[in-house]
């Protein structure tokens, strides 16, 4: 059976490139080589490998990957390291987590 995987590298920028394909190993190679110019990790190589999931078909798979890209750089860095505790304080509205690390009641 067919996997389709969501992929997200950090380049030598520090910054992250998330991708979705059907062959984790041949797209890392393809990036770490520079094959395609206009590519966002042309010029910010070496990139590393530091998260992948696989799903069952291209659809999921986009669907996750479009989730993550909106994600802020805290949240990519929590799913890096597996935090889904730190995910979900991050998924809070901004107002909601100061109240709830305050010991309150975000003000209406």
């Amino acid at each position: 059976m067919k996997q389709f995987w969501v992929y997200m590298l950090r380049c030598r920028d520090n910054s992250y490139y998330i991708g979705v394909t059907s062959d984790v190993e041949v797209r890392l190679a393809q990036h770490a080589r520079g094959m395609v110019l206009t590519c966002y990790t042309f010029e910010r190589r070496p990139v590393t490998l530091v998260y992948s999931a696989a799903f069952r078909t291209a659809a999921e798979a986009i669907r996750w990957e479009k989730q993550i890209k909106g994600w802020s750089r805290a949240k990519k860095s929590a799913l890096i390291r597996g935090d889904w505790d730190a995910i979900k304080t991050l998924a809070r509205p901004a107002a909601l987590r100061q109240a709830q690390d305050d010991g309150g009641v975000p003000e209406a």
